[in-house]
Protein backbone atom coordinates (compact mmCIF):
# COMPACT_ATOMS: atom_id res chain seq x y z
CA UNK A 1 0.00 0.00 0.00
CA UNK A 2 3.23 2.39 -0.24
CA UNK A 3 3.88 4.53 -2.86
CA UNK A 4 0.55 5.46 -3.81
CA UNK A 5 -0.44 8.74 -5.39
CA UNK A 6 -3.80 9.90 -3.63
CA UNK A 7 -6.32 12.58 -3.97
CA UNK A 8 -5.95 14.01 -0.51
CA UNK A 9 -9.52 15.56 0.04
CA UNK A 10 -11.34 11.38 -0.98
CA UNK A 11 -8.60 10.07 1.02
CA UNK A 12 -9.64 12.33 3.76
CA UNK A 13 -13.32 11.96 3.61
CA UNK A 14 -12.98 8.02 3.34
CA UNK A 15 -10.61 7.86 6.58
CA UNK A 16 -13.21 9.70 8.56
CA UNK A 17 -15.90 7.76 7.15
CA UNK A 18 -13.95 4.30 8.45
CA UNK A 19 -13.31 5.92 11.80
CA UNK A 20 -9.37 6.85 11.28
CA UNK A 21 -8.27 10.34 12.49
CA UNK A 22 -6.23 12.33 9.59
CA UNK A 23 -5.94 16.35 9.11
CA UNK A 24 -5.50 17.36 5.58
CA UNK A 25 -1.64 19.02 4.79
CA UNK A 26 -1.27 22.10 3.31
CA UNK A 27 1.62 23.91 2.27
CA UNK A 28 1.21 26.12 5.73
CA UNK A 29 2.67 23.98 7.85
CA UNK A 30 5.86 25.03 8.46
CA UNK A 31 7.73 22.90 6.36
CA UNK A 32 5.92 19.28 7.66
CA UNK A 33 6.17 17.25 4.72
CA UNK A 34 4.35 14.09 6.33
CA UNK A 35 1.33 13.43 8.31
CA UNK A 36 -1.11 10.35 9.38
CA UNK A 37 -3.96 8.77 9.81
CA UNK A 38 -4.66 6.98 12.63
CA UNK A 39 -7.02 4.15 14.04
CA UNK A 40 -7.42 2.99 17.66
CA UNK A 41 -8.13 -0.46 18.51
CA UNK A 42 -8.91 -0.04 22.06
CA UNK A 43 -9.97 -3.81 22.18
CA UNK A 44 -6.98 -4.66 21.67
CA UNK A 45 -4.93 -1.72 22.84
CA UNK A 46 -2.85 -0.91 20.07
CA UNK A 47 -3.00 2.10 17.61
CA UNK A 48 -3.02 1.31 13.46
CA UNK A 49 -0.61 4.28 11.39
CA UNK A 50 -0.99 4.86 8.04
CA UNK A 51 2.06 7.00 6.95
CA UNK A 52 0.91 10.00 4.28
CA UNK A 53 3.71 12.63 2.82
CA UNK A 54 3.08 15.58 1.24
CA UNK A 55 3.63 15.98 -2.64
CA UNK A 56 4.83 19.55 -2.75
CA UNK A 57 4.88 20.93 -6.80
CA UNK A 58 4.04 23.82 -8.22
CA UNK A 59 0.41 24.63 -8.06
CA UNK A 60 -0.42 21.29 -6.32
CA UNK A 61 -2.75 22.69 -3.86
CA UNK A 62 -5.93 24.22 -3.90
CA UNK A 63 -7.03 28.59 -3.13
CA UNK A 64 -6.95 27.37 0.84
CA UNK A 65 -3.28 26.09 0.20
CA UNK A 66 -4.12 22.73 1.13
CA UNK A 67 -2.54 20.17 -0.87
CA UNK A 68 -4.57 18.25 -3.72
CA UNK A 69 -2.36 14.73 -4.12
CA UNK A 70 -0.68 12.91 -1.15
CA UNK A 71 1.68 9.79 -1.13
CA UNK A 72 1.14 6.81 0.58
CA UNK A 73 4.19 5.34 2.84
CA UNK A 74 4.02 2.59 5.79
CA UNK A 75 1.30 0.75 7.62
CA UNK A 76 2.32 -0.15 11.23
CA UNK A 77 0.83 -0.93 14.73
CA UNK A 78 1.67 0.61 18.24
CA UNK A 79 0.57 -0.33 21.40
CA UNK A 80 -1.22 2.44 22.93
CA UNK A 81 0.48 2.07 26.72
CA UNK A 82 3.97 2.41 25.42
CA UNK A 83 3.87 3.72 21.57
CA UNK A 84 6.19 0.91 20.85
CA UNK A 85 5.94 -0.65 17.16
CA UNK A 86 4.27 -3.78 17.01
CA UNK A 87 5.98 -6.76 14.58
CA UNK A 88 3.11 -7.57 12.26
CA UNK A 89 3.58 -11.21 13.20
CA UNK A 90 2.19 -10.25 16.68
CA UNK A 91 -1.15 -8.98 15.30
CA UNK A 92 -4.55 -10.14 15.62
CA UNK A 93 -5.41 -11.74 12.62
CA UNK A 94 -9.04 -9.78 13.03
CA UNK A 95 -7.50 -6.28 13.30
CA UNK A 96 -5.13 -6.54 10.81
CA UNK A 97 -7.12 -7.81 8.08
CA UNK A 98 -10.04 -4.70 8.93
CA UNK A 99 -7.24 -2.31 9.04
CA UNK A 100 -5.61 -3.61 5.80
CA UNK A 101 -9.17 -3.41 4.41
CA UNK A 102 -9.72 0.17 5.27
CA UNK A 103 -6.20 0.74 3.89
CA UNK A 104 -6.99 -1.33 0.87
CA UNK A 105 -9.98 1.16 0.10
CA UNK A 106 -8.47 4.68 0.59
CA UNK A 107 -5.62 3.59 -2.12
CA UNK A 108 -8.65 1.22 -4.42
CA UNK A 109 -10.90 4.74 -4.29
CA UNK A 110 -8.83 7.77 -3.90
CA UNK A 111 -6.04 6.66 -6.19
CA UNK A 112 -4.74 8.57 -9.26
CA UNK A 113 -4.81 5.70 -11.14
CA UNK A 114 -9.11 6.07 -11.59
CA UNK A 115 -8.61 9.27 -12.66
CA UNK A 116 -8.54 8.97 -16.91
CA UNK A 117 -7.46 12.28 -17.12
CA UNK A 118 -4.48 12.42 -14.87
CA UNK A 119 -2.76 11.09 -17.92
CA UNK A 120 -4.48 13.47 -20.36
CA UNK A 121 -4.02 16.41 -17.91
CA UNK A 122 -0.05 15.52 -17.59
CA UNK A 123 -1.04 14.93 -13.71
CA UNK A 124 2.54 15.89 -11.60
CA UNK A 125 5.76 15.76 -14.02
CA UNK A 126 7.65 13.55 -11.30
CA UNK A 127 4.46 11.13 -11.04
CA UNK A 128 3.61 11.01 -15.00
CA UNK A 129 4.07 7.18 -14.74
CA UNK A 130 2.38 6.30 -11.80
CA UNK A 131 -0.86 6.58 -13.51
CA UNK A 132 -0.07 3.69 -16.29
CA UNK A 133 2.01 1.54 -13.22
CA UNK A 134 -1.51 1.73 -11.30
CA UNK A 135 -3.60 0.80 -13.97
CA UNK A 136 -1.95 -1.83 -15.97
CA UNK A 137 1.31 -2.89 -14.24
CA UNK A 138 2.05 -6.00 -11.77
CA UNK A 139 -0.92 -7.08 -9.56
CA UNK A 140 -0.55 -6.39 -6.06
CA UNK A 141 -0.88 -8.96 -3.10
CA UNK A 142 -4.58 -7.89 -2.78
CA UNK A 143 -4.97 -8.04 -6.49
CA UNK A 144 -3.20 -11.59 -6.75
CA UNK A 145 -5.66 -13.07 -4.08
CA UNK A 146 -8.54 -11.13 -5.97
CA UNK A 147 -7.38 -12.96 -9.28
CA UNK A 148 -7.29 -16.63 -7.14
CA UNK A 149 -10.83 -15.91 -6.27
CA UNK A 150 -11.72 -14.73 -9.73
CA UNK A 151 -10.10 -17.99 -11.00
CA UNK A 152 -12.74 -20.02 -8.72
CA UNK A 153 -15.90 -18.20 -9.39
CA UNK A 154 -15.31 -17.80 -13.22
CA UNK A 155 -15.96 -21.50 -14.17
CA UNK A 156 -19.71 -20.89 -12.51
CA UNK A 157 -20.61 -17.36 -14.26
CA UNK A 158 -22.87 -16.47 -17.09
CA UNK A 159 -19.83 -15.28 -18.85
CA UNK A 160 -17.83 -17.95 -18.60
CA UNK A 161 -18.02 -18.75 -22.17
CA UNK A 162 -16.84 -15.65 -23.22
CA UNK A 163 -14.46 -14.75 -20.27
CA UNK A 164 -10.91 -16.01 -19.42
CA UNK A 165 -8.06 -14.95 -17.11
CA UNK A 166 -4.99 -14.11 -18.80
CA UNK A 167 -1.87 -12.77 -16.87
CA UNK A 168 -3.51 -9.30 -14.88
CA UNK A 169 -6.49 -9.34 -16.78
CA UNK A 170 -10.10 -10.92 -17.34
CA UNK A 171 -10.26 -10.57 -20.67
CA UNK A 172 -14.15 -10.68 -22.34
CA UNK A 173 -15.15 -11.33 -25.69
CA UNK A 174 -17.72 -8.56 -26.43
CA UNK A 175 -19.88 -8.29 -29.74
CA UNK A 176 -18.41 -5.85 -31.21
CA UNK A 177 -14.50 -5.82 -29.42
CA UNK A 178 -12.59 -7.96 -27.25
CA UNK A 179 -12.17 -5.93 -23.50
CA UNK A 180 -8.87 -6.56 -21.17
CA UNK A 181 -10.22 -5.48 -16.98
CA UNK A 182 -6.96 -5.50 -15.07
CA UNK A 183 -7.77 -7.33 -12.24
CA UNK A 184 -6.22 -4.56 -9.78
CA UNK A 185 -7.13 -1.42 -11.09
CA UNK A 186 -10.34 -2.11 -13.07
CA UNK A 187 -9.32 -0.49 -15.59
CA UNK A 188 -9.63 -1.44 -19.23
CA UNK A 189 -7.89 -1.90 -22.40
CA UNK A 190 -9.88 -2.10 -25.42
CA UNK A 191 -8.12 -5.17 -28.37
CA UNK A 192 -6.80 -5.48 -31.14
CA UNK A 193 -4.61 -1.69 -29.87
CA UNK A 194 -5.19 -1.59 -26.44
CA UNK A 195 -7.53 1.04 -26.54
CA UNK A 196 -8.01 2.55 -22.94
CA UNK A 197 -11.78 2.19 -22.21
CA UNK A 198 -13.48 5.16 -19.71
CA UNK A 199 -16.33 3.45 -18.06
CA UNK A 200 -17.59 5.57 -15.13
CA UNK A 201 -19.51 4.22 -12.52
CA UNK A 202 -23.35 5.17 -12.03
CA UNK A 203 -25.27 4.21 -9.60
CA UNK A 204 -28.33 4.12 -10.71
CA UNK A 205 -27.67 1.20 -13.21
CA UNK A 206 -27.98 -2.00 -12.86
CA UNK A 207 -26.34 -3.87 -10.58
CA UNK A 208 -24.82 -7.12 -11.86
CA UNK A 209 -23.57 -7.92 -8.80
CA UNK A 210 -26.04 -7.40 -6.35
CA UNK A 211 -27.58 -11.49 -6.42
CA UNK A 212 -24.10 -12.77 -6.49
CA UNK A 213 -22.58 -14.92 -3.82
CA UNK A 214 -19.26 -13.34 -3.22
CA UNK A 215 -16.52 -15.58 -1.17
CA UNK A 216 -15.90 -12.34 1.31
CA UNK A 217 -17.18 -8.66 2.12
CA UNK A 218 -15.27 -5.56 1.84
CA UNK A 219 -13.71 -6.11 -1.86
CA UNK A 220 -15.12 -3.40 -3.92
CA UNK A 221 -12.98 -3.79 -6.69
CA UNK A 222 -13.97 -7.68 -7.20
CA UNK A 223 -17.71 -6.09 -7.70
CA UNK A 224 -16.13 -3.90 -10.02
CA UNK A 225 -14.04 -6.14 -12.42
CA UNK A 226 -17.22 -8.67 -12.29
CA UNK A 227 -19.96 -5.48 -13.19
CA UNK A 228 -17.97 -4.49 -16.33
CA UNK A 229 -17.46 -7.85 -17.80
CA UNK A 230 -21.08 -8.65 -17.17
CA UNK A 231 -21.62 -5.24 -19.03
CA UNK A 232 -19.46 -5.62 -21.66
CA UNK A 233 -20.38 -9.35 -22.36
CA UNK A 234 -23.67 -7.33 -24.44
CA UNK A 235 -21.38 -4.74 -25.84
CA UNK A 236 -24.00 -4.47 -28.38
CA UNK A 237 -27.07 -3.37 -26.36
CA UNK A 238 -24.99 -0.75 -24.33
CA UNK A 239 -26.94 2.94 -24.57
CA UNK A 240 -24.76 4.93 -22.99
CA UNK A 241 -23.41 7.02 -25.97
CA UNK A 242 -20.31 7.55 -23.35
CA UNK A 243 -19.19 3.97 -23.91
CA UNK A 244 -20.22 3.19 -27.57
CA UNK A 245 -18.63 6.24 -29.04
CA UNK A 246 -15.47 4.79 -27.32
CA UNK A 247 -16.11 1.02 -28.40
CA UNK A 248 -16.82 2.56 -31.99
CA UNK A 249 -14.21 4.45 -32.20
CA UNK A 250 -11.77 3.45 -35.45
Amino acid sequence: MAAHVLKQHQFNSLAKIRGWKYSLLGCFDNGMDNGTASLNLPEYALKAEFWINEINADDAYNDTGIWNFVATDQVRFIKKDSNDVVDLVEIPIIPFSEVMRDVDLFVGVASVGNDPSWQDNGGIPAYRDYWQTYSFGDLSELAKTRKGILENLLPRLKISKIAEIKDKFLVVKGKIRTYKIHIGSTNILMEPNDEYLCIVPDRSQKNYTENLFLPFEGDNGLSVVLSKAFLLMDDDKISDTTITSQINRK
